[in-house]
Parts: structure tokens; sequence; C-alpha cells
């Protein structure tokens, strides 16, 4: 489901949001997810190596040439699988968030106080709290 869809639904079944608030939370955005899945291959390859078969260097060498070409280009060819898989980025995740925020009412300036509402919205409240 989109996220203009899931805000949807959201907006005529309010009382619903603090749970999805709650599983974003939770939710792994595609870059850790992919720096866990490359630490466990290149790991395990070298763990199998260790244990006699030389061969199986190759996966940790793949694996952290994905990593590195990641860092470098910001792609690298597991991305468009996880993103079929359904991962998203954490910006798009935080999106979310804070449109779910907003459909609950959090960032309503109340009275004429607009700072204080933008402030909230930031996470941040007055007095350095």
């Amino acid at each position: 489901m989109q996220m203009e869809e899931r805000l949807a639904y959201y907006e005529t079944h309010p009382d619903e949001i603090d749970t999805r608030l709650a599983e974003l939370d939770w939710e792994w955005d595609i870059e850790r997810t992919l720096e866990a899945n490359a630490s466990t291959l290149a790991f395990t390859g070298t763990m199998l190596a260790a244990a006699g078969d030389r061969r199986w260097l190759a996966l940790p060498a793949i694996v952290t040439g994905f990593l590195f070409q990641h860092a470098i280009q910001g792609w690298c060819p597991p991305l468009p699988i996880l993103r079929r898989l359904g991962f998203r980025t954490a910006e798009e995740i935080n999106q979310e968030r804070y449109a779910l925020k907003a459909l609950r009412g959090d960032f309503e300036a109340q009275g004429d106080n607009k700072l204080d509402a933008v402030l909230r919205a930031v996470g941040i409240r007055r007095g350095g709290a």
C-alpha cells in the first residue's frame, strides 16, 4: 500500500494512528537492511573460508564491493531487490511518521503561538527539554 493510501485510511481510522506509529518505530529502513545482510553474508563467507574452503572468500569480497559501491554512488545491485520487497528509506518512513502525527493533530498551533507548534513538529520543547 502506498503512503497516500495509508494516510487516507488513517484519516478515517484515527484511533489506529498510535499503533501505526509504534510499528514505524520498529520498521527497518533500506540502509539498515542492506548493512545487516551485507555483514551477515561477509561473516558467513569468512567463517566458511576459515573452515577450509578458501573459495568462500569470494562472498565477502563481492558483498564488501557492493557496500563500497553504495557508499560512493548511493546505489548497489541489492537495492532494487530490497525495494521490491517493500523496504523504504529512513526519509520515507519519517515522512509517513510526521504525516500521521499531523493527522493526529500533534502540530496544531495552540492560540497564536506558531513557534511552539513548529518546535513540537521537530521534537523540541521550549526551555531545552
